[in-house]
């Protein structure tokens, strides 16, 4: 690398872009893209042995990627994320799950927790609703509250993912599982867990909770252009 370059680079903060580059034929095989100023491969070389590092110092750290690589390998296309998830907990030699689940997914927490017991697993689980606190009481506006046109209170109680970490970490769980909390609630429960966290379902009502479907039907790409449009109309 240039000199005028690895000066400029100590002096100003240079993001990667990733998504922008053909990854299959540079990093994914070994190279850097050269041709991307902002490759970090090229540009944050002190990167690599920082983490090499960290790879080789931190036992969770070391043993997690071995057992996740391994796990990604075994199960490539032949089986689900669920099964994934067992044997990742199964080669960490985790015995205590716990379960972070959305009350509108009661029945497949119920079934995850099942299946997880056949396994050997002892599970314990909160639901998002534990200890009925309302919206109100933590300064969520009323208007964000709801009421049933037959009187039935549906969104009166707030999410609490902060009680469902402690309650998993009074528990010493030795792995926390999201089953479809919130966007903001999940990064709150995983900010509180003691516990490392996966995801198992990531919660989508309007696409079956596979948030992924959005960017492969045009449904998506028509709801996001008029939403880009209305932002823009109302900058001007």
């Amino acid at each position: 690398m240039p000199k005028d370059v690895e000066k400029s680079n100590k002096e100003i903060q240079i993001d990667p872009t990733c998504h922008e580059c053909n990854s299959i034929h540079y990093c994914t095989v070994g190279n850097p893209n050269t041709q991307k100023q902002n490759c970090p491969m090229v540009v944050y070389p002190e990167i690599e042995e920082e983490v090499m590092n960290l790879y080789k110092m931190d036992e969770f750290l070391k043993k997690s990627t071995s057992i996740a690589s391994i796990v990604e390998a075994q199960g490539y296309i032949n089986w689900p994320r669920l099964k994934d998830t067992i044997e990742y907990a199964k080669g960490m030699g985790f015995k205590k799950l716990g379960l972070a689940f959305c009350v509108g997914l009661r029945k497949e927490a119920e079934k995850t927790a099942e299946i997880l017991n056949k396994y050997g697993f002892e599970v314990c689980s909160v639901c998002c609703k534990t200890e009925s606190i309302k919206k109100t009481d933590v300064e969520v506006p009323k208007e964000y509250t709801m009421v049933s046109k037959t009187g039935y209170l549906i969104g009166i109680m707030t999410c609490n993912p902060a009680a469902q970490a402690l309650l998993l970490n009074k528990a010493k769980t030795d792995m926390n599982i999201i089953v479809g909390l919130c966007v903001g609630h999940d990064i709150t429960f995983t900010h509180l867990s003691k516990a490392p966290v996966t995801t198992f379902i990531a919660k989508d009502r309007s696409n079956p909770h596979n948030p992924a479907a959005v960017l492969y039907t045009s449904y998506g790409d028509s709801y996001f252009a008029k939403d880009i449009k209305m932002m823009r109309e109302e900058k001007k």
